[in-house]
């Protein structure tokens, strides 16, 4: 533990009051919108720059910590700023910043909730998210991981008076309750009999192997719901098409990685071994939820439910790197771990840029055309070129194109997939090659996602005549944009100075460090360059100089005339907006391929038809499997415990002298 001042942790603290204090501003003139967006938004981007500097640097030292005089008589907060902490600050930080300056150029009218009232549940949702990775004692903890959830749902309500976003709200509000009961379970667990809720003495504590085992699914329920773990996910897909684009993108980017920390730290820190039935228990999870969130998404025909699902399979691959490390550290195998526990740390700052980028993308999209629909889209590169050059890089980074930061992450867990066979035990050796198979086939259809996203969104020609009108977004909005877009390529230009700060995490949980990376800051490799390495700069020095060599070749022969034609249409005499392929002729080959995961509704025109009209509803087999009979038994029970509801005080009357008369008999 750090001794002296702990600067960075007051500092951070103090930021986190700062966003509180900038949503209490916003009531000051709650309807005006240049005050909202045009002030205090900025301001928020700011302290997220902010933010993200005093992360970094306290990544460079010990842990911090701090016991503030607050909360209830013996219960005071407690925080703490180790180097998990400081990676997910890091997280918060740089991706708020981009969100926040977009949202004050795309918040205008309030998104249907006073503008004031708006950025008040905002900032509060930032600095929840912020006092979650400070928290070091159970009740803080649970504070601010339940404002979290609250002001998040009100923002995902934003637009309350649609009855679908209601719904959307509710599921959402149940849910998280339900992973909150998992999480208090799970500290009830780990005190192991004891009254003290700091985290220093959960450390301390020695539980059963049976109790810890209690402890540790308890926490895969109530985090893994957060998160959408499937078959806890039916409320992302939902609750993100409902919410605010930046809203979509912040919990997407940031709040489902907070889930994440939150893993980790009960798995990793607070319980003392872990056990490799564990980790393969995550990774199976994580192989499921990747691979059901990827094939979801490639059938979609709403933008936002598409990078939802999407959100789905990311989720899905960080918690292979999660149950890969806890299954390396389980055999002690502490380098290895190392290894997967950086790629997994990876993934989540990559997918925090990279998805929000593509929220914000599609916001500005819809903002622009009023359509989420991808049948009623098409050509917007013509006429949106700004965003449709910034969201290619997100796209392409999702995807797992080098040189961009989605391909770095996805290749240093492949590369822990590599060392599996060095595990001492032929039943995981055997089944872990499936786990390198699935990540590389939900790696490959990712690709196939995000070519159908934006090929049908910004290429070709707009498939609504009103789509000409579109306009390009404003000057923050770009901003917004470019910040993450930048942070794409430069998290992929510099892994070895990214995984050196994240040997600070692996020392304090794993007791390892991935030692020399390399013996050049350009050149990766993780624990051998005669095994693996991978240069992202000389891979972007490749195509930027193949491209300039194309271009000079193509110069230097046509003299720099331009011979223009009319393009080949199969015979017709002119190509139409019709003659696209549409997104459900892009999803089509992978609902014939993956039917039995799908529930179709399909609605065939007759033969007599004239005008022919083809539909078809893919829906989602664990809420009929799961919910949906839940959600019946629990309306049944609610409808046979209405009949005691007489609506005559009198017979409450009686009911209260009933229960008395039971309690005093049972007491005698």
């Amino acid at each position: 533990m750090m001794t002296g001042y702990p600067t960075e942790l007051i500092a951070v603290t103090a930021l986190g009051c700062g966003w509180l204090l900038i949503g209490l501003l916003a009531l000051a003139r709650p309807h005006s919108v240049s005050w909202v967006a045009r002030g205090l938004f900025p301001l928020g981007a700011l302290a997220g720059i902010v933010l993200t500097g005093l992360a970094l640097a306290a990544l460079h030292h010990s842990a911090q910590t701090l016991v503030l005089p607050l909360g209830l008589p013996q219960l005071p907060l407690h925080l703490r700023l180790d180097a998990l902490s400081a990676v997910f600050l890091l997280l918060i930080g740089a991706t708020s910043a981009g969100i926040s300056m977009f949202a004050a150029g795309y918040f205008r009218t309030g998104e249907g909730t006073a503008p004031g009232l708006l950025a008040l549940q905002y900032h509060l949702f930032l600095a929840s998210m912020l006092f979650v990775v400070l928290a070091d004692d159970a009740f803080s903890f649970m504070i601010a991981w339940e404002s979290m959830a609250l002001s998040s749902y009100f923002l995902v309500t934003s637009q309350h008076r649609i009855a679908e976003i209601r719904r959307a709200g509710f599921l959402y509000l149940l849910m998280a309750h339900l992973g909150a009961v998992g999480i208090l379970l799970c500290f009830g667990v780990l005190q192991g009999g004891s009254w003290q809720f700091s985290f220093a003495a959960l450390r301390a504590a020695h539980l059963t192997p049976l109790w810890a085992s209690i402890a540790f699914f308890l926490a895969l329920l109530g985090f893994g719901t957060k998160a959408g773990l499937v078959p806890l996910h039916v409320w992302l897909p939902e609750a993100h098409p409902a919410a605010p684009s930046p809203v979509s993108a912040l919990m997407s980017g940031v709040m489902l990685e907070i889930a994440v920390y939150g893993l980790l730290r009960v798995s990793l820190d607070l319980l003392h071994a872990q056990v490799w039935w564990w980790g393969l228990a995550a990774l199976g999870l994580g192989l499921l939820t990747a691979l059901y969130g990827v094939m979801f998404a490639a059938v979609q025909t709403d933008m936002k439910r598409l990078l939802a699902y999407s959100s789905i399979e990311n989720i899905g691959i960080i918690f292979l790197g999660f149950g890969l490390t806890v299954v390396f550290q389980a055999f002690r195998m502490p380098v290895l771990a190392a290894l997967a526990l950086a790629a997994t740390l990876y993934h989540c700052l990559n997918h925090a840029f990279a998805k929000s980028l593509l929220f914000l993308g599609t916001g500005s999209v819809l903002h622009a055309t009023g359509e989420r629909n991808f049948g009623r889209l098409g050509g917007l590169i013509h006429r949106m070129p700004w965003v449709a050059w910034l969201v290619l890089a997100g796209t392409l980074a999702i995807a797992g194109l080098p040189p961009l930061n989605g391909f770095v992450s996805e290749w240093l867990l492949l590369q822990s997939f590599l060392f599996t066979p060095t595990i001492p035990h032929d039943f995981i050796n055997m089944l872990l090659p499936l786990g390198a198979a699935g990540l590389v086939l939900a790696a490959a259809l990712s690709g196939y996602v995000m070519v159908k996203f934006y090929g049908i969104v910004f290429l070709g020609q707009p498939r609504e005549a009103r789509l000409a009108q579109a306009r390009d977004c404003g000057r923050l909005e770009r901003l917004g944009l470019l910040w993450l877009a930048a942070g794409c390529v430069f998290l992929g230009l510099i892994p070895v100075q990214m995984l050196a700060l994240f040997s600070r995490v692996t020392e304090e949980l794993l007791g390892a460090s991935l030692g020399t990376l390399s013996q050049h800051w350009w050149l990766l490799a993780p624990l051998s360059a005669q095994r693996a390495s991978y240069s992202p700069v000389a891979f972007m020095f490749s195509i930027v100089a193949f491209v300039a060599l194309t271009l000079l070749t193509v110069r230097l022969l046509y003299h720099g005339r331009v011979r223009r034609a009319a393009p080949w249409g199969c015979g017709g005499s002119s190509l139409t907006p019709r003659m696209q392929d549409t997104s459900e002729g892009f999803g089509q080959p992978i609902r014939q391929i993956f039917e039995p995961f799908f529930r179709l509704q399909r609605e065939l025109p007759t033969p007599l038809e004239r005008a022919p009209h083809y539909r078809v509803q893919v829906e989602d087999r664990f809420w009929f499997w799961l919910y949906a009979p839940a959600a019946a038994l629990v309306q049944r029970i609610a409808r046979l415990a209405s009949v005691v509801q007489q609506g005559r005080i009198s017979v409450y009357l009686l009911y209260s002298f009933l229960t008395l008369m039971a309690l005093l008999v049972l007491v005698l």
